[in-house]
């Protein structure tokens, strides 16, 4: 199983320099990927601009949208930021798409919420026919840049529910799904909902599976770092509710994440994405070391 790592971007105090940091010490460690997520009504960069930033300082791990809320944009100008994405990575952009759960996020892109799941479908095959080079009406040359990988990067779900997931199965590549406490058994259910609807859609491909957690290691108060985070994140659903989730959030100590990390390749997981609770670099040497120590 590949293990990830996401910018902090959602964590306090990011700045002027945490984008480069973390993205060159990713791509040093023994990591497969370097991630980075959308969300607008909140404090963190921008997920493209923080993307095409990681794609100019890194030379072997793969760019990795998680995840990017189509039906809140207009489809020829996320096929000309996937197109210039994976020319400033050379072919290592990979995309997961999704409808995301914020609507304040909708309101301020003046984008409506209702119908997401449909238009994401819609999205999706829309996105497709740009990348693959078909102008975005007649007359029209196509949109450019055209992607280093024929046809446009690998596109994964956010699916983790049934009727989500067997939408997916019809366009997708893969899955990737989330687990707040890293447990084994939710993540499993997800991969082999996947694989099931796969199948059922005729597929003759599996899935790629690909699920991930919050972490906070290396750092004073790692419990408390990693519970306030995740509190914080999900604020959005009100105080008393962020903060039940935020308590089941585990993945502060090496033995915990361990823990984690061989329960979810247990669960056939491809890849996991570790998502930092911090800006603090200490966090990123302790997964580091954490990691190379189990590929050793």
């Amino acid at each position: 199983m590949e293990i990830g790592v996401a910018l902090p971007q959602m964590a306090p105090g990011y700045g002027p320099g945490t984008t480069l940091d973390w993205a060159r010490g990713i791509d040093a460690g023994p990591f497969s990927s370097v991630s980075a997520g959308e969300r607008v009504t909140f404090s963190n960069p921008e997920m493209v601009a923080s993307l095409g930033a990681c794609a100019a300082v890194t030379t072997r791990v793969r760019v990795l949208a998680n995840l990017w809320v189509l039906p809140q944009h207009r489809m020829a100008m996320v096929a000309q930021q996937i197109g210039t994405l994976d020319q400033l990575s050379e072919g290592r952009l990979e995309v997961a798409v999704g409808v995301g759960g914020r609507e304040h996020d909708y309101r301020a892109l003046d984008s409506e919420f209702g119908a997401r799941h449909q238009r994401l479908d819609e999205n999706v095959i829309e996105l497709k026919a740009l990348l693959a080079g078909r102008p975005p009406f007649e007359g029209a040359d196509p949109v450019g840049p055209a992607s280093v990988q024929p046809g446009g990067p690998r596109i994964l779900a956010g699916a983790m529910g049934p009727k989500a997931m067997r939408r997916a199965a019809q366009w997708a590549d893969g899955i990737s799904a989330f687990s707040i406490p890293g447990d084994r058994s939710e993540i499993l259910r997800t991969n082999e909902l996947a694989e099931n609807c796969w199948r059922e859609a005729g597929r003759t491909s599996p899935p790629r599976k690909v699920s991930g957690c919050f972490v906070a290691l290396g750092v004073p108060d790692a419990p408390e770092v990693l519970e306030a985070f995740t509190a914080r994140y999900l604020g959005f659903l009100g105080a008393e509710l962020s903060a039940a989730i935020g308590r089941t959030a585990r993945a502060a100590t090496p033995a915990i994440l361990g823990e984690v990390l061989d329960g979810a390749a247990a669960a056939g997981c491809d890849e996991f994405i570790l998502v930092p609770a911090t800006i603090d670099l200490r966090c990123l040497d302790a997964l580091s070391e954490l990691v190379a120590s189990r590929a050793g």
